[in-house]
């Protein structure tokens, strides 16, 4: 027996060719997109990556200062990296290394609240104060070159999904601000890439096209009907549904293209974080694919959820440790600093992997290496113990966009906070040392760097000269 659409709830369904589609009552996660111009000869990629736990920053006066702070030792062209980062000594032509940066809004917020606004510089905040994000760094740049290729941002963390407010799993979300769940399982990310789908899919394709063109009619009429508030609500739902009628028409585009040919026997796609070194080299290089195969030009992955909870907090068993996030409270103990730099050595050294195939490899169909023509951001929201300000950040490759490389910027200088948890206050909730610099100010000006001719982002109140 069919459904009598019309006895239902007309502010619970929107009716269209017999479907009915529910209002949900957070909006829509569909990604944005939004059509831009093609890039003549060589394509301009993001990839943007996230750690938790922030990074050993004991203080000059310890021992381990020399041999595991973090950051380097020295500024400008004239710097010396930490065993922390000797793994990315190859590469140091290549890259930025980036101090005294942080959100504002963010500064006065325990550090594990702050992976949510990494790439948006939203007040999501802590304790009482209301959630509420915007979009992110990667879904802005997606509205500029999401048409262009199959996938228009490939979305990937080591824990999947979305997660929860202040404890996110994705570090992508959209222009309302909701979450894009994250993928996590190489076998999934790997089909989606190179899998060819079902023959149906084409017809499943034009009848939800035609059900979307009776929604959006059966919803305008319905906002007659609405509150004020409810028109606003609606509103952000007929964008939602505005966004999904360019996913079709874009899906219908893509259907006989053929996909790219790529041998996935060289992968162990069945990976968990049960071998966590194998798994985060796949995960890479799965972007690497992704990237080489014009796929996507847009990545993100959130190498870890903050607060140790979820399978990310096992990636330490790569290097002899049981949880990450146990380093981070343990470095007052003998060797502590140590064995959380020898953590964050391991996470460079597979992100300075990943550079270092980008660079030895030549664009496809264009000039210069695919990390010239790629802009990699890697980082964290939190320096110190809990500490919201000062974030580490490494900024590579983009040559061919004009970023210039080879340096430290050092504007946090010897003006920091550091030093081990005693159990007492932490560092978070002393007052600050310095000023930062807004973070947005490098968002806008890697944005100027991809092409898009943005002035700004979020708060951003310039752009840096010297990169």
């Amino acid at each position: 027996m069919g459904l009598n659409f019309r006895s239902l709830d007309r502010r619970r369904f929107l009716r269209g060719s017999g479907v009915a589609l529910a209002l949900p009552l957070f909006g829509s996660l569909l990604p944005s997109a939004a059509f831009g111009e093609p890039t003549p000869n060589n394509p301009k990629r993001l990839g943007c990556f996230y750690f938790p736990d922030g990074v050993p920053m004991p203080l000059p006066e310890d021992p381990s200062y020399q041999d595991w702070a973090w950051f380097p030792h020295g500024d400008g062209k004239e710097f010396t990296f930490t065993k922390c980062m000797q793994p990315l000594e190859p590469l140091k032509s290549e890259l930025t290394i980036l101090s005294g940066f942080s959100h504002p809004r963010s500064r006065d917020v325990h550090g594990h609240n702050n992976a949510d606004q990494f790439l948006t510089a939203a007040p999501t905040g802590g304790g009482d104060r209301e959630y509420a994000n915007t979009i992110s760094l990667d879904q802005e740049y997606v509205k500029y070159v999401g048409d262009q290729t199959r996938i228009a941002s490939l979305v990937m963390s080591t824990d999947g999904g979305t997660g929860t407010a202040r404890g996110t799993h994705t570090i992508s979300f959209d222009r309302n601000g909701r979450p894009i769940p994250a993928e996590h399982r190489p076998k999934q990310i790997f089909d989606m890439l190179f899998v060819k789908r079902n023959g149906d899919s084409a017809r499943r394709l034009a009848l939800s096209q035609s059900a979307l063109d009776e929604m959006l009619a059966d919803a305008n009429t319905l906002k007659k009907s609405l509150s004020t508030h409810d028109r606003h609500r609606l509103d952000e739902y007929l964008d939602s549904v505005r966004q999904a009628e360019i996913k079709v028409d874009k899906a219908k585009q893509w259907l006989n293209v053929p996909l790219p040919t790529v041998d996935g026997d060289q992968f162990n796609l069945e990976l968990t974080t049960d071998q966590p070194r194998e798994y985060l080299q796949t995960m890479f290089d799965l972007i690497y694919l992704a990237f080489k195969t014009d796929s996507t030009r847009v990545a993100t992955y959130q190498i870890g959820r903050e607060n140790g909870v979820g399978r990310s907090d096992h990636l330490a068993r790569a290097v002899g440790f049981n949880l990450a996030h146990q380093l981070s409270h343990e470095t007052k103990n003998p060797d502590g600093w140590k064995n959380f730099g020898i953590y964050c050595q391991f996470l460079n050294e597979e992100f300075g992997r990943f550079v270092g195939k980008l660079k030895e490899t030549p664009e496809p169909a264009g000039t210069g290496s695919m990390l010239d023509n790629t802009l990699l951001l890697m980082g964290s929201a939190s320096s110190a113990f809990h500490l919201s300000r000062n974030y580490p950040l490494i900024l590579a490759g983009g040559k061919q966009m004009g970023v210039k490389h080879g340096q430290y910027i050092n504007h946090a200088g010897m003006n920091f906070q550091g030093g081990p948890w005693l159990g007492k206050g932490e560092p978070w909730q002393d007052k600050a040392k310095g000023v930062d610099i807004p973070l947005s100010n490098l968002f806008a000006t890697m944005l100027q760097r991809l092409g898009t001719g943005a002035d700004s982002f979020a708060d951003s109140t310039g752009t840096i000269a010297e990169i």
